[in-house]
């Protein structure tokens, strides 16, 4: 039996259209995104298929990836149950990693996350937040400029760290556009500022810890079919305990990806990314190139998906 790793992207990976193919071939996809909708009081379908600004709203982008991932992943498992070896996602990923394992209902999923990213947005209201992403430095250097620039008062933190020679840092934009020229001075190839109004994954997100566990501790169950990969820790676990520690701990420390699929990787035949783009895909290719990634984001490569493992 092939060792399986299911894995689900985070937000960055939206795109206005996302999900549709699924929706117009499935009724269990639609009446997903129908439950969602009554669930939260707004229209998903709208959100998903229909040219708007709130896509790209922390609040909307965080529970729209979710769903979409989930619509593949519930559509794939009709299709063929599998019992994956584990599960794994880029930051809100990680929130449909734990619904894809049973520990949350995906509609209390996706309500779940549109409050974590209410309370990321209201944790960074007044302050002017943002994220940036660096190609050509190793972490050891990005780590100390980051430190350096803590000791001298700038609020700039590692955040994302995604493949080699690329991380994501985070803190107050002024402070970021500061460290621009230090970060090239020390041969970033690349200091890009991303079009982000919160600062993921660093202290800026301290207060929206305590009300985020609070609604986690209402919804989680202490239900896992495998394992979930923690982005703070890089290590397995499988309880709510656990669930309720890593995942407030999420916001306020960076994403290892890089660390979790090189970890993972040689206990794995095969990785799925179910949800929209081939994000974490391009990510694997040069994290993990000995384990093929393949990609469920529309019904046809849902199916080209089911062939390959047929």
């Amino acid at each position: 039996m092939q060792k399986i790793g299911i894995i689900f992207p985070g937000q960055g990976s939206q795109s206005i259209g996302m999900g549709r193919s699924f929706v117009e071939h499935s009724a269990e996809a639609k009446a997903l995104v129908q439950a969602a909708s009554v669930r939260l009081g707004f229209d998903f379908e709208a959100l998903l298929f229909e040219e708007n600004e709130r896509i790209n709203e922390t609040a909307y982008t965080q529970p729209a990836i979710l769903l979409v991932s989930m619509m593949a992943y519930t559509l794939f498992q009709q299709a063929k149950p599998i019992i994956p070896s584990l599960f794994l996602g880029h930051s809100l990923g990680e929130f449909s990693a734990i619904a894809a394992a049973g520990a949350i209902d995906v509609i209390d999923a996706v309500a779940l996350v549109h409050r974590r990213g209410a309370l990321m947005q209201s944790a960074c209201d007044g302050v002017d937040a943002g994220m940036m992403v660096l190609l050509g430095l190793d972490d050891a250097k990005v780590e100390a400029l980051c430190a350096e620039a803590l000791r001298e008062g700038k609020k700039v933190w590692p955040a994302n760290y995604n493949q080699e020679g690329q991380i994501v840092v985070a803190g107050l934009k002024s402070d970021l556009v500061a460290m621009e020229s230090v970060f090239k001075a020390a041969g970033a190839k690349r200091a890009m500022l991303l079009n982000m109004s919160v600062a993921s994954h660093c202290p800026l997100l301290s207060q929206a810890q305590a009300p985020l566990r609070a609604e986690m501790e209402s919804l989680l169950r202490d239900s896992f079919c495998a394992p979930v990969i923690s982005n703070v820790t890089a290590q397995p676990y499988q309880s709510k305990a656990e669930a309720l520690e890593l995942l407030s701990d999420q916001l306020i420390k960076p994403v290892r990806y890089k660390h979790s699929i090189a970890a993972v990787a040689p206990q794995l035949d095969l990785m799925i990314e179910f949800g929209n783009g081939k994000v974490l895909s391009g990510l694997n290719r040069k994290i993990a190139p000995e384990c093929e990634t393949l990609n469920v984001f529309d019904m046809e490569s849902l199916e080209k998906a089911l062939q390959a493992l047929s």
